[in-house]
C-alpha cells in the first residue's frame, strides 16, 4: 500500500465530508418538497457524524486532521463551488429551479462521497495495521449511509426533473420507499417508477 496516498485519501475524504455539511445546509435553504427536506435534514446530521468519524480516524492514527495537501485544497474548492451554484440558483430563479439545482449538487457531492468510502473500504481490506483497523471501523459504520445518500438522492433528482418537465413523477421516489442501498436496487426502483407513470 502507498501509505502517503492512503493518508491523502483520508484527508480528502474528511475535507469532502466537511464540504458535504455545507452542501446539505445550503440545499436545505433551497428545498421546497417537505419529504425531501426531512430526508436532507437526516443526511445533514449523518454527514456531521461522518466528519466526527473521520476526524477520529485521523486522531487514532496520528494524522493531524488539518494537514493541508494540494488534493485537499481542490476538494474544498469543489465543495465551495457546489454551495455557490445553489446560492446563485436560490437568488436568481424560481424556488422549483433552485430545488433542482440543489438536488443536482447533492448528487454530485454524494457521488464523490460514495467513491471515497468505497476506496476506504478497499484500503481497510488490504491493511492489517492500526490504520487498516481504524478505516475498517469507520467504513462499517458509514458505508450503508453513503449508499443510501447516493441512491436516494439520485431518485429524488430524477423524479423532480420529471415533475418539472410536466410528466407524472413518483414522489417520494421508489428508492426512498424501498430503502435502496445498491446500484441494482436503484435500477429496479427506477424501473418500478417507470411502470407507475
Amino acid at each position: 500500500m502507498n501509505d502517503s496516498q492512503v493518508k491523502e485519501l483520508i484527508l480528502q475524504s474528511l475535507e469532502h465530508e466537511k464540504g458535504g455539511v455545507l452542501v446539505y445546509a445550503t440545499a436545505l435553504k433551497c428545498v421546497i418538497n417537505e419529504d425531501l427536506h426531512e430526508e436532507w435534514e437526516k443526511y445533514h446530521e449523518e454527514t456531521l457524524n461522518h466528519v466526527r468519524v473521520l476526524t477520529g480516524v485521523c486522531d487514532s492514527i496520528g494524522l493531524d486532521p488539518e494537514t493541508p495537501s494540494p488534493g485537499r485544497a481542490i476538494v474544498k474548492m469543489m465543495g465551495e463551488s457546489l454551495v455557490a451554484a445553489m446560492e446563485k440558483a436560490a437568488s436568481s430563479g424560481p424556488p422549483e429551479a433552485a430545488q433542482l439545482v440543489a438536488c443536482e449538487c447533492v448528487v454530485i457531492a454524494e457521488t464523490k462521497d460514495h467513491l471515497d468510502w468505497e476506496l476506504i473500504g478497499k484500503c481497510s481490506e488490504k491493511m492489517k495495521d492500526e490504520v487498516g483497523k481504524a478505516l475498517k471501523a469507520a467504513y462499517e459504520e458509514i458505508e450503508d449511509q453513503e449508499d443510501e445518500h447516493l441512491y436516494h438522492n439520485m431518485g429524488w433528482c430524477r423524479e423532480l426533473w420529471i415533475e418539472s418537465l410536466g410528466m407524472k413523477a413518483v414522489l417520494p421516489p421508489p428508492e426512498e420507499r424501498k430503502d435502496v442501498k445498491t446500484a441494482i436496487g436503484a435500477s429496479r426502483a427506477e424501473q418500478a417508477a417507470d411502470k407507475r407513470r
